[in-house]
């Protein structure tokens, strides 16, 4: 079975919470009003806002019980001082922080009721519940002009059936109706969807679950959820990650569902994509279709045979599976070998482990960035880097334009150090509200486990270093007792 990089380098617990498989990034389609919009804003200020996880954070003493972290977006960018910090013991939040309950480690955004502001499910899949070990919450925090406050319990829909009730969390309108859905992975084969209207009291207009062919049990089920719209019917299509049923390694593979008027798959064109683990999706070439992004942080063909640990093979790869009418067609992969993509694959990079899509330039093509949080820089192991790569009419432009970030680049808050693994995890944003992403990468590894974020703003026409800035667990509220891993995941 493969396993992620993250089972050979995060901690102990950190990976029993999944199996190994500490996985989370995404991206969103951008298209038109009725699919999930790809900035998230809390407050409805006009800027875009992020939320990190800080999972294994100590909270009230209790280790690995988890906070997230939102960062509201402004004129200048995002900051320490202007965000909300919230656990199982913030007020109004149900439940209480609980010793291994893993709160924040999967996240999601939507206008769930439909109030003008951005709303955040968020999940503690360790959590018992009801005697129920590990069954796993889900709460939807609520948006408002003064950010995320309250929250509202997503009872679980068959808890017998599955651990892990929220191991992933997705959002997107995928029956075209002008409201937003939420898709909820477990250990099981099924997805479920509710939507239709998610009330504070915690009811909703509909409900129904979709099953693939993905094993199930513990460490497996619905690994990652991303959404987007690959066929350009302007309802969200979703694609899930999880372990193929049909071969001795068990690799994990996606699956593309359609939506549909019905719904998620209702029409058919369930289809399995390339192997890997990470996921996104944006109009790549700009032909006004969602372009999905495959991460394989293992490359095979590089020593002639499948790797049964991590680090057994070399380098990485992304693969681009380009959308159309009938959803996605063409494909082409990417190396650190291919064209004049900075460095060179090599083994345990880990290069496509973590990737995000969004318009740096506004040139109406989606740009792509690939962390490689396993790259020895300087002889400095698992440091970590961040590969910019720029749309084009014919796919991400390899040849020229690129950008390459690490901890060691010029105007880069930090140092390289080993096992800090920048590129842990990235995301696109507009924070500023200009309608140029800008960049945040996660470095989950920093000072032993304690993680942080780098800023690092667009000035219009690229990714820059003026302006950039990283923020310490400490100094968002976030507790470094133990090894909180803030920056491991972002909300999608």
């Amino acid at each position: 079975m493969h396993k992620h990089l993250r089972l050979a380098l995060a901690t102990a617990s950190a990976a029993a919470l999944t199996g190994g498989l500490l996985t989370f990034s995404a991206a969103t389609a951008t298209a038109a009003d009725s699919v999930h919009h790809p900035v998230a804003d809390f407050n409805n200020d006009g800027y875009g806002d992020l939320a990190y996880s800080a999972g294994g954070a100590t909270v009230g003493g209790k280790a690995n019980a988890g906070q997230v972290v939102a960062l509201y977006g402004s004129a200048s960018g995002i900051s320490s001082t202007k965000r909300t910090t919230i656990s199982q013991n913030t007020s109004g939040v149900p439940g209480q922080a609980e010793t291994g309950d893993w709160f924040s480690w999967s996240s999601a955004y939507g206008d769930y009721n439909g109030d003008g502001y951005d709303d955040l499910a968020v999940s503690a899949p360790m959590e018992d519940v009801d005697g129920d070990t590990d069954g796993g919450t889900v709460l939807i925090v609520w948006g408002s002009a003064s950010g995320l406050s309250g929250a509202t319990t997503i009872k679980d829909l068959a808890p017998s059936s599955h651990d892990q009730w929220g191991r992933s969390l997705a959002s997107g309108d995928f029956d075209g109706d002008g409201t937003e859905d939420l898709a909820i992975g477990s250990t099981s084969n099924e997805v479920f969807v509710i939507g239709d209207g998610i009330t504070k009291s915690g009811s909703f207009g509909d409900q129904y679950a979709i099953k693939l062919d993905i094993v199930s049990g513990k460490g497996a089920g619905a690994i990652m959820l991303t959404t987007g719209d690959a066929n350009g019917d302007k309802r969200t299509d979703l694609v899930v990650d999880g372990f193929e049923t049909d071969s001795s390694w068990q690799y994990n593979t996606n699956w593309y569902v359609p939506g549909s008027p019905q719904g998620l798959g209702a029409e058919g064109g369930v289809r399995e994509l390339k192997r890997g683990i990470i996921t996104g999706i944006g109009d790549i070439n700009g032909d006004g279709y969602g372009d999905i992004v495959t991460g394989q942080d293992w490359d095979p063909s590089k020593d002639g045979s499948e790797p049964s640990v991590p680090g057994s093979s070399t380098g990485g790869k992304i693969h681009i599976l380009f959308g159309s009418a009938d959803g996605p067609a063409t494909t082409v992969a990417v190396t650190q070998d291919t064209g004049n993509v900075p460095g060179s694959s090599e083994r345990g990079d880990y290069f496509g482990s973590e990737l995000s899509l969004g318009d740096i330039n506004g040139d109406g093509r989606t740009d792509l960035v690939v962390g490689s949080p396993g790259e020895n820089l300087g002889g400095v192991v698992n440091a970590g880097a961040v590969t910019v790569l720029y749309g084009s009419p014919s796919g991400v432009n390899t040849g020229s334009g690129y950008q390459y970030f690490a901890q060691s680049t010029a105007g880069v808050p930090g140092t390289d150090e080993t096992d800090d693994l920048l590129g842990g995890e990235v995301k696109l944003t507009d924070v500023t509200g200009d309608g140029k992403a800008d960049l945040t990468v996660g470095s989950y590894g920093e000072n032993d486990y304690n993680g942080s974020l780098l800023y690092l703003p667009s000035n219009g026409s690229k990714i820059t270093t003026s302006g950039a800035r990283s923020f310490a667990p400490s100094a968002v509220g976030v507790s470094t007792a133990g090894q909180p891993v803030f920056g491991a995941n972002a909300a999608n």
